[in-house]
């Protein structure tokens, strides 16, 4: 494993990123009354994983902190799992679609959980 110098340099990160610009590629195709809620709620919740990972990169001094930062980008990424089979069972994308995301998501929260996992290997030394 290389040493990451900034989050940015994380493959979990990078992976979150993809995935919340998928997510709103796709969301352009929602129709407008969706907007505000099933729209708004997918974008959100798939912007908010990276987030939570650039956070727990600054909290690095705490293990138990930077763990727990992760911990909410995994509930993030679910959520977003959660939101994305609400837009299939509305027939908003296709299963295919579905399937694809869920899928990549998937692997994002498994290497979450292995980030996790290894937390004292990002935590000691800072």
């Amino acid at each position: 494993m290389k040493h990451a110098k900034s989050f940015k340099d994380l493959e979990i990160y990078q992976l979150a990123r993809e995935l919340a610009r998928e997510i709103y590629g796709l969301t352009k195709a929602f129709p407008k009354e969706e907007k505000y809620s099933l729209t708004d709620q997918v974008r959100r919740s798939s912007r908010s994983v990276g987030a939570q990972i650039a956070e727990a990169w600054a909290k690095r001094k705490y293990e138990k902190h930077f763990v727990s930062k992760l911990t909410d980008a995994d509930g993030e990424q679910l959520e977003t799992q959660h939101w994305v089979e609400s837009a299939r069972d509305c027939e908003l994308l296709s299963s295919d679609q579905t399937n694809e995301l869920i899928a990549k998501y998937e692997v994002l929260g498994r290497k979450l959980y292995n980030t996790i996992e290894k937390a004292h290997l990002f935590c000691s030394g800072n």
